[in-house]
């Protein structure tokens, strides 16, 4: 009777076991691998910060939906190509199915070229150069496109009169600002503005800007157009202060981080303008959760590069989903399944960063900016529209 009760007791630990590794394996086999990449330190790391935090978040609701798991792996690129292509290879070999990023564009552009040749579908929150998505039929942006905030900044300064003389200072050096801006003087022009100061900086001369802002002043520049980095920002802003210049600012979303930079005077920020896809301060369900989530988990208001990393998961959640996509397959047929997902005319998504999101066959995403304004220390709706 013992022997037969032992043996009972051992037919129920197995089949519990049997059980318990069923669940295992039906755990593990529902779990995409998400990889992410972009500057966690260094100059740029506002950037990578707020992505993977967004991401994470997002990553956290969709799992609790109980379908569909993600895990993420975000690795650190410190905003430098070699770092960048050296992560994408440390994800591959942990097994990454789907990889969100880059964040910054150069790294983006090498690394772009790396997906591409593995076949690994490529949602990057904001990498805007078209040399990221041209030519490469599975590398997407959740970002406006260089050339879309060159053209829409010029719209919005023109049809909102923000400026009478225009003066430009933009980083030669730097694929992401002289991209937006080409455009930006190709539609100023059409639009008639008057365009009397444009001056460039490199990386290397990025710290002194004296010559650049003494162009402005004395061709009378009411209003300077920027379309580069926050950190060389907030030296334009110190300096032009210094020597008692004090023209309108209108910046692009590489400007969003302004804020939390460390030794800068954030009042001298205040009524610079933006076009951005995402305002902290709207009042719509889905962006006062995000908002509180954010403030609640990091003690700070998110930038538009939270929200992005945040909409680049549910982006991939919502096509994995529609396309019926399981982790037991391999990168390369998840790929596919995303291509045709994303270009579908029928899949659209209603993000935090715009409403009724599409992509084309080319990667890029069609959404509508809005017109931000720093006052008080916070980013603001500006009047006018979008």
């Amino acid at each position: 009777m013992r022997k037969h009760r032992f043996r009972i007791l051992a037919l129920v630990l197995a089949l519990g076991m049997l059980v318990l590794a069923g669940c295992d394996a039906a755990e593990a086999k529902d779990t995409i691998k998400i990889g992410g990449i972009g500057p966690l330190t260094g100059g740029a790391a506002v950037y990578g910060n707020s992505v993977a935090n967004g991401a994470k978040i997002a990553l956290e609701e969709v799992n609790a939906l109980g379908g569909l798991q993600f895990e993420l792996n975000f690795q650190d690129d410190e905003h430098d190509a070699e770092k960048s292509v050296n992560a994408y290879n440390t994800l591959k070999d942990w097994g990454m199915q789907v990889l969100v990023g880059t964040v910054t564009t150069t790294p983006g552009i090498a690394v772009a070229a790396e997906s591409y040749k593995d076949r690994i579908f490529t949602l990057t929150p904001s990498a805007s150069s078209p040399s990221v998505i041209e030519g490469k039929d599975n590398i997407f942006q959740m970002c406006f496109s260089d050339p879309n905030q060159g053209i829409a900044s010029a719209q919005y300064i023109a049809d909102n009169a923000l400026g009478s003389k225009i003066a430009i200072i933009y980083n030669n050096a730097d694929a992401y600002s002289t991209g937006i801006y080409e455009k930006f003087l190709s539609e100023a022009n059409a639009k008639g503005m008057e365009i009397v100061s444009t001056t460039t900086f490199t990386d290397d001369t990025a710290n002194d800007f004296n010559v650049q802002l003494t162009d402005a002043k004395n061709a009378g520049a009411d209003l300077i157009f920027l379309p580069i980095y926050y950190q060389p920002a907030s030296l334009i802003m110190t300096q032009a202060d210094a020597m008692g210049y004090t023209p309108k600012l209108f910046g692009v979303d590489g400007m969003d981080g302004i804020l939390t930079m460390e030794n800068f005077n954030t009042e001298l920020a205040e009524g610079v303008m933006l076009l951005t896809p995402f305002a902290a301060d709207a009042t719509d369900e889905r962006t006062v959760a995000f908002v509180n989530k954010y403030k609640e988990e990091y003690d700070e208001i998110p930038n538009q590069f939270a929200a992005d990393g945040y909409d680049c998961v549910y982006a991939v959640y919502e096509a994995c989903t529609k396309a019926g996509i399981t982790s037991d397959m391999d990168a390369k047929a998840i790929n596919d399944k995303l291509i045709a997902t994303f270009t579908a005319s029928d899949f659209s998504i209603d993000g935090l960063t715009g409403e009724n999101m599409t992509w084309a066959a080319t990667g890029e995403v069609a959404k509508a900016p809005k017109g931000m304004v720093i006052e008080d220390g916070v980013y603001v709706g500006m009047q006018g529209g979008n």
